[in-house]
């Protein structure tokens, strides 16, 4: 079992940009995807921004980001996280993403982190994932999991 925090950084129409900069920086692949990827109809304000994107560098520096779906500038507001319209709205600057090597092990992690926090997305297949979910937990801080192996039959 495995856990190692990722940073996950959150931006307003800028991640492609942060994360080549990023791979640049510190000689790492890029890996993007955009909510037309997984659907969203071409020509929609969001469509080709990120929705997931990573860098992993030989060096062992990992970080992910996304572009904020529906926020076109820098937040003035304190941060806060909110699904709506079956999307995830937020406000915070940064995630921690844990990753996972099997169901059990971020179901495990979700436990323990959901305690006194608050969910929101329920851990569960997503398009992506055998599991993801999101919570912030007691202390604010808002927590990305992911399944990261395909689940075995």
């Amino acid at each position: 079992m495995s856990a190692t925090p990722v940073t996950h950084l959150n931006f307003h129409g800028e991640a492609r940009a942060a994360l080549e900069f990023y791979a640049a920086a510190f000689g790492g692949e890029v890996a993007i995807r955009t909510y037309s990827d997984f659907g969203m109809p071409a020509g929609l304000p969001d469509s080709d921004r990120v929705v997931f994107g990573q860098v992993v560098a030989p060096s062992g520096f990992t970080v992910m980001a996304y572009d904020v779906p529906g926020v076109p500038d820098a937040p003035t507001a304190p941060a806060s996280t909110r699904r709506e319209n079956g999307m995830t709205i937020t406000t915070a600057p940064f995630f921690l993403a844990l990753n996972a090597d099997t169901l059990d092990e971020a179901t495990e992690h979700w436990n323990a982190l959901s305690t006194g926090a608050t969910v929101i997305e329920p851990l569960a297949a997503s398009a992506w994932s055998p599991g993801f979910g999101m919570v912030t937990d007691r202390f604010g801080v808002t927590w990305v999991l992911s399944v990261t192996a395909p689940e075995q039959p």
